[in-house]
């Protein structure tokens, strides 16, 4: 199996261009389901907001891949009477990490630009702003959107309390460096891709492969434990990004990382033997890590009592929750291990 990186690339950065903020995940939905159509897989999207792509098994059972195709960002929390709207976190988003700059608020009619503000730099003691240069970080509390409508404009817009906020558009895009591609919202929107490359490349697996790009992982992995709830399934194992940090003994490069553990509890010891050696079949090297501010839709469905076996396969990725920055190969490598796992019995 032969990815080629460039496509790779692509297909990340198209990804990563569709907005998806936890709940209004539209325009990712739209561009999946055309894509799986093209590809020519059978897939539908669910009443959680999943999209879900079905490779048909050889033998009975069934397994289900995750990728959560949901992003970080803010939410609405009030609109003034100057027009200035307030923001409140949306997953694990931070104003600081996204700095001054334009983010899109998704209305119900139209999409907005606004400009997230700190205040400004040339002031003194009397202003609260300046805490913020010295002793404390900012928080979404000190932050606010500037719009430079009426109140009246962004009411027919349909911005209202519980619209979402992400990045805008254009300082999405991702760039590559060498080897590497750097962007916000590779969580997970390259774990995505890794999905669609399966639905291009995997033929016949043991079991019934459900290939599901789930909703509102970041909010409590809400698609994923509605998903397994509602099938049977053999395993579950989430794609995912796994944070370099001093803490854990984990090295850039284009290794895959296996999670044996993460805050919502130990993964399956059985199937992570199992990705081993589909590992050690590709003589490709992987990373074993243990995790301890991190969950993801397979250890959250485990935890629940949804499946009964569950691993993550984690690509390494620099500034996680920021502007991320992760081996092109390692996602490559990801997709390569998991399409040979697919091809072998998982109680072999």
């Amino acid at each position: 199996m032969n990815l080629d990186c460039d496509r790779l690339f692509a297909t990340i950065e198209e990804l990563v261009l569709h907005h998806s903020p936890s709940g209004n995940e539209t325009e990712i939905n739209q561009l999946l389901l055309a894509r799986f159509a093209q590809i020519g897989v059978e897939a539908w999207q669910d009443s959680a907001d999943n999209i879900i792509a079905k490779i048909p098994g050889r033998e009975t059972g069934a397994i289900a891949i995750t990728a959560h195709k949901d992003e970080i960002g803010a939410i609405v929390k009030d609109v003034d009477a100057d027009g200035k709207v307030s923001a409140r976190k949306l997953g694990g988003s931070f104003p600081w990490v996204y700095g001054e700059g334009v983010v899109d608020l998704l209305g119900d009619n139209a999409t907005i630009s606004g400009i997230l503000s700190f205040g400004s730099r040339h002031i003194s003691h009397e202003s609260p702003q300046k805490a913020q240069q010295e002793d404390t970080p900012v928080r979404w509390e000190d932050a606010w959107i500037e719009t430079k409508c009426t109140p009246e404009e962004l009411e027919i817009a349909g911005i209202r309390p519980g619209t979402r906020v992400v990045i805008g558009k254009h300082r999405k895009r991702p760039i590559r460096l060498k080897d590497y591609i750097a962007s916000y919202t590779l969580d997970n929107k390259a774990s995505v891709a890794i999905l669609l490359a399966l639905a291009e490349h995997l033929k016949q697996p043991v079991f019934d492969t459900y290939l599901v790009a789930s909703a509102k992982e970041e909010v409590g992995a809400v698609g994923a434990m509605y998903f397994s709830g509602k099938h049977k399934l053999d395993a579950l194992i989430a794609l995912e990004i796994c944070p370099l940090a001093p803490e854990y003994p984990i090295d850039a490069g284009d290794a895959p990382v296996i999670l044996s553990q993460d805050g919502y509890g130990i993964y399956d010891e059985g199937l992570n033997a199992k990705l081993r050696q589909a590992a050690k079949q590709l003589n490709m090297p992987v990373q074993l890590a243990t995790l301890s501010g991190f969950g993801s839709d397979a250890s959250i469905a485990m935890k629940f009592g949804h499946v009964a076996r569950a691993a993550c396969v984690a690509f390494p990725t620099q500034n996680t929750h920021g502007y991320e920055i992760a081996h092109l190969g390692a996602i490559a490598n990801c997709t390569k291990l998991l399409h040979t796992f697919c091809l072998r019995s998982v109680g072999d």
